[in-house]
């Protein structure tokens, strides 16, 4: 699992929330060079409110202050790590808990499984990773098709239609996951579509409305939010129910119910993957096809190693490991799009980096926008350059970073799949063209997205 989370501006908020009053005397983290409180009971939430975002705040931070620098929110001070070489030496001992994981589920209020020590937390790890995995082997041919069904729409337009990115890629993540979590249930697009609407209702005020506060200020709001979890939740536990009494063994919930996980932890877990594997999905698709056509000769050198490999086939799952170049472009949409740009951990003991001391419950954030595009690290940074990673120096600080190799976090272990199976099928069959005169805006929330919606055109391979 990844050892940072995409989840980390909320869990801070909450992390903090309960001393938010206690200002201690020292206004510096340990001496770390950084940023004074601007407020006495706010600390430096003001200061990133301006910025529009923590990951825009932590990039100027890191410009004025260098790679490890500190800031406070309310009254507790923050470390913020800035590069590869920085976090390599940011040792957390506490590998029984998912970070990922407890973070969502702190800002869902979910306590259930967090307080049986570290073996009944390992234990339902592992049955989440496994569950996970077992979906994607025993569904993976229904993840073709729903692929294909979107090709094939797509091939009915023509040449000139401009393609809305967001709109069809989130409806593929949706249908997808629901199916590939729940079951049989939600190949009934009325049932993905009442999914959808609470889905955005709950994710649209995670990392916004709770870093600056303004859902706690809208009684309009907080209700809407919870009115749709509440929703979602008994759909969750209804299924549950629906799957048990049929005793099928083929999707994630399934799994869950083999397990010896509470009746409200399989719901909570299912909770988790249907967010969070939704929206890394959908922008991990919609980047990569944004950033595919802006460049021919990316997409030719992927086309030719999909017709080496597959040829006139469809992708298996077997096969997916030999598709290198495939999974340099994947790995280059993460890096470029910044795709989490911010993750955290609390210091379970005293550590220390460089020369500076980090004292045990110190909130450390891992400023991974700033490391994505780091020019120390990368070479031309900003440029879209899915070669980079055939070096194996390369690699390793993407590796380092939880991006890839063991330690990537399921979530996006199956977005990387779905992803894989869209571009295998995708790019035999048509060119993707970039509008003229479009900016692409991103908002580096919690999962990096494109501000507004993002269009191209495509055109059948001759």
């Amino acid at each position: 699992m990844l050892d940072f989370a995409i989840f980390a501006v909320t869990f801070v908020i909450i992390l903090v929330g309960a001393v938010l009053y206690l200002y201690p005397s020292s206004r510096r983290a340990s001496g770390i060079p950084g940023l004074n409180p601007a407020d006495e009971k706010d600390g430096n939430l003001q200061d990133i409110v301006n910025r529009g975002s923590l990951h825009d705040f932590l990039v100027s931070l890191h410009q004025e202050f260098g790679s490890v620098a500190s800031f406070w929110f309310g009254g507790q001070p923050v470390v913020s790590l800035g590069s590869v070489k920085q976090l390599q030496q940011h040792i957390n001992p506490n590998q029984a808990t998912d970070s990922f994981e407890t973070m969502l589920k702190s800002l869902l209020s979910y306590q259930s499984g967090m307080g049986g020590g570290a073996n009944e937390t390992m234990l339902r790890k592992k049955v989440y990773e496994s569950a996970i995995n077992n979906t994607l082997k025993n569904n993976f041919p229904l993840v073709v098709k729903v692929v294909d069904e979107l090709v094939g729409k797509w091939k009915s337009f023509p040449d000139a239609q401009h393609t809305p990115l967001c709109a069809h890629l989130l409806g593929l993540a949706m249908k997808t996951v629901t199916q590939l979590a729940l079951g049989d249930r939600f190949r009934d697009d009325t049932e993905v579509i009442s999914f959808r609407k609470n889905h955005d209702a709950i994710w649209s005020e995670i990392g916004k409305g709770y870093l600056d506060g303004s859902l706690e200020k809208s009684s309009s709001r907080k209700g809407h939010y919870e009115k749709a979890l509440a929703e979602m939740e008994s759909v969750l536990l209804s299924v549950a129910k629906e799957r048990k009494a049929q005793k099928k063994h083929m999707v994630f919930v399934d799994t869950l119910l083999q397990s010896s996980l509470t009746e409200r932890q399989i719901m909570e877990d299912c909770m988790v993957f249907t967010l969070a594997g939704s929206v890394i999905t959908a922008n991990l698709c919609i980047w990569a096809l944004h950033f595919l056509s802006t460049s021919e000769e990316v997409q030719d050198k992927l086309y030719q190693e999909l017709k080496d490999v597959l040829g006139s086939d469809p992708v298996s799952l077997d096969k997916i490991p030999q598709l290198r170049y495939c999974q340099q472009v994947l790995n280059e949409t993460v890096r470029t799009a910044k795709l989490t740009p911010v993750a955290a951990r609390l210091q379970e003991v005293e550590g220390k980096v460089d020369q500076h001391v980090i004292p045990k419950k110190t909130l450390v954030i891992y400023a991974l926008g700033v490391v994505l595009q780091d020019s120390d690290t990368w070479s031309a940074p900003y440029r879209f350059d899915p070669d980079r990673f055939e070096e194996e120096s390369v690699k390793k600080s993407f590796c380092l970073l939880g991006f890839s190799g063991n330690q990537t976090c399921p979530e996006l272990r199956f977005a990387y799949t779905v992803a894989t199976v869209l571009l295998s099928t995708l790019v035999r069959q048509l060119k993707l063209h970039q509008l003229k005169g479009q900016v692409m805006e991103v908002r580096s929330e919690l999962v990096s997205t494109p501000k507004d919606e993002t269009w191209i055109t495509v055109s059948r391979r001759s």
